[in-house]
């Protein structure tokens, strides 16, 4: 199944280079979960002040279904070990995958819950 991809930039340019970028990380979240129906990309600039560089972040919006929106929001942390746009993306998609895990798990059952700790009279 090839998963419907939106993607939105805002006070970044867009690139094919990051629109590669996200349709193989896309790709990859279906290998942990089959029944995506929707994901939605914003990749923004978040402020234009130059006091410590432009940060980028990156949102993800997931829909799963039976009921689940899932979301995993980045932000760029100023390391300068990588370039910045790649590492916020890389991130998020990470964060999206531990999400997609916990829900599938979830579904299956194979998290445990709680009875309720109320002992019967």
């Amino acid at each position: 199944m090839q998963l419907p991809v939106n993607i939105t930039y805002r006070g970044v340019e867009k690139s094919a280079e990051i629109d590669d970028l996200i349709l193989n990380y896309a790709a990859r979240l279906e290998r942990f979960c089959d029944h995506i129906n929707r994901c939605d990309v914003a990749i923004e600039q978040t402020n234009h002040t130059h006091q410590k560089g432009n940060p980028y972040r990156c949102r993800l919006d997931v829909t799963v279904s039976r009921g689940h929106e899932l979301v995993a929001d980045e932000k760029q942390m100023d390391n300068g070990a990588h370039k910045p746009l790649t590492k916020v993306i890389h991130d998020a998609f990470k964060t999206m995958e531990r999400e997609l895990r916990r829900v599938v798990d979830k579904q299956r059952r194979d998290v445990k819950t709680h009875a309720d700790s109320r002992s019967p009279k």
